[in-house]
């Protein structure tokens, strides 16, 4: 018996703390300091200790039901990491603080990603995480409890709104596609606007441009060529005509440039 109460008094007495872990000691029941890391002697029976672990601690916030600002529902989980800074209101200020700073993070989640839209949630994951992280600390700073991240790891939509995500973006896919057309045609047509400009400001460019054009087609072998005849180049024999004293009109010289073995298809 006498052995049995010396381990108890020793085990009483003599508490070994590691580098990570703190002691808050009470004496009869009142704060009296925080000690550790390393060897603690404590009063038996007058004085006890509630060990504190200074590390990181990692919590998984559960899946919350969310609804955005535009009302749309989804679940979003986020992971929780802070750490004990102030032994003694961790242990005084607050009863449990894992499972307070937990529940706080789980209201603090919902209410900050009620307030952006879904687009927000999507593309600005970083900047939300921020911005409950900042939140989370200004709050348990009275705990004595540091949040030093949030990260939120995923946004769970419906079936119905992914089919309609899909359908957005592909109707956003389309009208890029539509402007860039439109921009190459508006270009395109300023472009032959400019070239029609500097062709009818000298009128031989523009018989260049048509003897170029025979000249392309007439690479094709097998080709049936329906071409314009400007009556420009009819001017000459309308002038030979009326010399001869015979109608200078433009059938006429068609009539007889077709009498003369020369097919023309207008």
């Amino acid at each position: 018996m006498v052995v049995l109460f010396t381990l108890f008094i020793l085990s009483a007495t003599v508490k070994i703390l590691r580098e990570y872990e703190r002691a808050v000691v009470f004496t009869l029941g009142r704060f009296q300091e925080v000690k550790g890391p390393g060897l603690v002697l404590l009063l038996p029976f007058i004085q006890e200790m509630v060990r504190v672990d200074l590390r990181i601690q990692v919590i998984e916030i559960p899946s919350q039901d969310v609804i955005s600002h535009d009302n749309v529902s989804m679940k979003v989980d986020a992971v929780l990491y802070f750490n004990v800074v102030d032994p003694e209101r961790a242990i005084i200020k607050v009863q449990h603080f894992m499972p307070a700073t937990n529940m706080l993070a789980q209201t603090t989640l919902r209410a900050v990603l009620g307030q952006h839209e879904l687009d927000e949630m999507l593309s600005e994951r970083k900047k939300l995480s921020v911005d409950v992280q900042s939140i989370l600390d200004s709050q348990t700073e009275a705990w004595g409890i540091k949040v030093s991240n949030v990260e939120i790891r995923t946004v769970e939509l419906t079936e119905n709104m992914v089919r309609a995500i899909a359908k957005q973006a592909e109707a956003e896919r389309d009208r890029r596609a539509k402007i860039i057309h439109a921009e190459a045609e508006f270009q395109a047509s300023q472009t032959l606007v400019n070239a029609a400009r500097i062709l009818s400001s000298v009128p031989a460019a523009m018989q260049l441009r048509y003897l170029q054009t025979l000249t392309e087609i007439g690479a094709e072998q097998n080709s049936t060529i329906v071409f314009p005849m400007p009556i420009d180049i009819m001017k000459p024999f309308l002038e030979i005509l009326d010399k001869a004293g015979k109608p200078a009109t433009a059938n006429g010289v068609l009539h007889g440039a077709a009498a003369n073995g020369f097919p023309l298809t207008t």
